[in-house]
Order: structure tokens, then sequence, then C-alpha cells
């Protein structure tokens, strides 16, 4: 059984939705950290057991700015902590769901990540994290 780590929020300004969530989740767990490799900016509030990690993107060339672009702010992904991103990946495959990253990678906080495809979980991007 996996546990959810934390919903990630997609946002074109991580200013204004720190303002907006603040009141619901206080304030974020440290400073707002890049993430060269997915470039984006995050921060994390804690929202109980898990977060809510607010997304900006660093460039309209990242997948938060085109989503931004196509859907609008909103809900971009659920992530769930599991023992090892590899596995979990490349449990999804074989049982036949899509993949965006077949291992891991650098995530923040100097966590690994990998995403699966939103079809392969009803339409909903889904991150596994593994701690350090």
């Amino acid at each position: 059984m996996v546990e959810l780590d934390h919903i990630g929020i997609a946002v074109p300004a991580l200013g204004p939705a720190l303002e907006r969530w603040r009141p619901i989740a206080g304030a974020p767990d440290g400073p707002p950290e890049v993430v060269a490799s997915q470039r984006v900016r995050v921060a994390f509030l804690r929202a109980g057991p898990a977060e809510v990690e607010l997304l900006e993107p660093t460039g309209p060339d990242s997948a938060v700015a085109r989503f931004l672009a196509r859907r609008g702010e909103g809900l971009h992904h659920l992530a769930f902590r599991v023992p090892s991103v590899d596995a979990a990946l490349a449990e999804v495959a074989q049982r036949g769901g899509a993949v965006v990253d077949r291992v891991g990678r650098p995530g923040s906080r100097g966590r690994r990540v990998g995403f699966a495809h939103p079809t392969a979980f009803d339409g909903v991007l889904v991150e596994f994290v593994e701690r350090p």
C-alpha cells in the first residue's frame, strides 16, 4: 500500500498562489525551489499527512507551461510515496499502462520521481516519489 505524498497544482505565479493557499495550508515548508530538470519552481504547503505542491513554470517550453496554456491553472497531478520509483514505473508498464518516465529522475528536495501517463490512471497524471 502506498501513501499520498502530495497533490500538484499548476499556477502561473507562486506569489499570488501562496497567498490563496496559505489560509488553508499555512506557510510553505521552506523557500521555493527550482527543479531545473522539470523547468518549474515549486513550493510545498503541509496539508495534514500530505502536502500541496504549487508548480510555476520557469519557461514557456516546460510541461507545466504547456498544461497552463491548454487547461489553465488547477490540479496537475497526484503523487504517491513508493519504496522504489523504478519498480512502480515498471509495474505500470508491465500492466500495459503508459509511462512518461521509464526510470526515476531527480525531483525536488533530493527525491527521485517518475510519472505515469494520464491514460494509465483514468486521465490523471500520477507521480511516484521515492524519498532519500
